[in-house]
């Protein structure tokens, strides 16, 4: 363990009115730096700092907390700041794990967004990792997934240099195309948006917390390709499949139109040539 830096310290003190003891850095951060803090009154938090927003993240979590989902309860938040209940883990991701993901994660799905004409959408742009995610209420759900998820991450992708002309003409015209591939009004469910191994806390055979979300009302199936994207096994889709259901023709085009989103923000953050390779093998299956 090392001593809570400076700055830290009075920021942690000052939001709980609590002194710091302790703390040491937590793994899995992939945007700014996570640690447990020890406090002097014997209890254990998390603080969060980093270059993103962190009121976003904190909206997202009580959001989701308020829907039922398992999350780490915010304790204070700014932007500079997020400052959250420590949850303790003990496992992998095992199979019954995986269920247990599944259940809580079909049960979401079955929250649909209240208060708004528009289908899909969120109450407020939020963030996927570094990155802006726009989310403006839409009516048709190949428009919000094609303005605003693919050609939205597709173009600044290009602008940044990761993302080739060639690779992007192509996308452009996948997009063009997308009514070929998607329903334009499945039913709107809650997305957790960025549910993977780092991103849950394990104990048992208990999932007791989702972190690090990137949410918004949009197709369930995006989630389940996601799960198949960060390697989820049987255990989960089976569970899922017995909870909910999965509509045909998901595994016929939709998973691999859906998973074009991760791959560009993986090309995007992490540069690598893997995944261009992946990316334009994806799209030659979608006949692109």
């Amino acid at each position: 363990m090392s001593d809570v830096g400076p700055t830290l310290r009075h920021a942690v003190a000052e939001a709980l009115e609590a002194a710091p003891a302790e703390s040491v850095e937590l793994d899995g951060g992939e945007v700014g730096q996570v640690r447990k803090v020890a406090l002097a009154d014997g209890r254990s938090v998390v603080a969060k700092t980093g270059d993103t927003p962190l009121s976003v993240e904190a909206f997202m979590l009580e959001f989701l907390g308020d829907r039922g989902l398992p999350v780490p309860e915010v304790l204070h938040h700014d932007d500079d700041l997020l400052v959250m209940e420590y949850v303790e883990g003990d496992g992998d991701l095992t199979p019954a794990a995986e269920r247990d993901a599944a259940r809580h994660l079909a049960a979401l799905h079955e929250e649909s967004p209240a208060g708004t004409s528009a289908s899909y959408g969120f109450p407020k742009d939020t963030l996927s990792g570094a990155y802006r995610q726009p989310n403006p209420w839409t009516d048709s759900w190949i428009a919000f997934y094609r303005d605003h998820r693919l050609l939205f991450v597709a173009e600044r992708a290009r602008e940044e240099g990761s993302l080739s002309e060639e690779l992007f003409d192509r996308l452009e015209s996948l997009a063009a195309d997308l009514d070929a591939w998607l329903p334009d009004s499945p039913p709107s469910s809650l997305v957790h948006g960025d549910a993977w191994a780092n991103n849950l806390v394990v104990r048992g055979d208990e999932v007791r917390a989702f972190l690090d979300p990137a949410c918004y009302f949009g197709h369930a199936e995006v989630e389940l390709a996601y799960a198949d994207f960060v390697g989820f096994g049987d255990a989960f889709f089976e569970t899922y499949e017995a909870e909910r259901g999965v509509d045909a023709g998901y595994d016929q085009g939709r998973r691999d139109v859906y998973q074009l989103y991760p791959l560009l923000e993986h090309l995007r953050y992490f540069g690598d040539d893997r995944y261009d390779e992946l990316l334009a093998r994806r799209l030659r299956t979608l006949g692109h």
